[in-house]
């Protein structure tokens, strides 16, 4: 199964409704810090355990700071039947960042983002710990790969493909508080 958590505490920056960065109104962005965010985490999964086949979530704006989602919690099947469940919260009193893979002979944890070591506990409950040091600009590797990828110099892992498959999770845990935000906005 996997277990996925990020929660962040309330910016300062969201607190003022008339000078609100444009990625947290929907209007613009497409969504709030959940869509900006837990992309990458899912791009990860979709990665190392492949396609989300099976997905279905919550959100609303706990704080109503802005009018984007700030609380996301899903439930999600991979075509291998692996199950995962997730929250996302950006209006918590505390930082989480955790991604955890638990199989029958152990587990492993990770963070998202960050440079937290990356844990993994054998059958025997035995933690081993791997630490990487990330890069100055932590973006540089994948843009060398789109680089390359555009040269045909080799095939990026990261596609098209698997960012529609992205997407389309995202979109479908929206659903329901996107299409009410539309709404609500409609009738004022």
């Amino acid at each position: 199964m996997v277990n996925c958590q990020l929660f962040r505490e309330m910016e300062s920056r969201y607190q003022d409704p008339d000078n609100l960065p444009w990625f947290v109104k929907p209007e613009i962005s497409g969504g709030g810090l959940f869509v900006d965010l837990a992309c990458h985490t899912l791009d990860i999964l979709d990665f190392l355990l492949g396609k989300i086949i099976s997905v279905k979530g919550h959100a609303n704006s706990q704080a109503k700071a802005y009018p984007a989602e700030d609380c996301v919690s899903m439930s999600f099947m991979f075509e291998n039947h692996i199950q995962g469940v997730g929250i996302w919260n950006f209006a918590a009193g505390t930082r989480e960042d955790k991604v955890e893979i638990i199989g029958t002979k152990g587990k492993i944890a990770f963070a998202t983002f960050g440079d937290a070591a990356i844990s993994y506990y054998d059958e025997n409950n035995q933690l081993h710990q791997f630490h990487f040091e990330n890069p100055k600009h932590i973006q540089m590797p994948f843009i060398q790969t789109v680089i390359h990828q555009l040269q045909r110099n080799n095939i990026s892992s990261s596609n098209g493909e698997a960012a529609a498959r992205t997407s389309w999770v995202i979109d479908e845990v929206l659903k329901e508080y996107q299409t009410a935000l539309y709404i609500e906005n409609k009738e004022q």
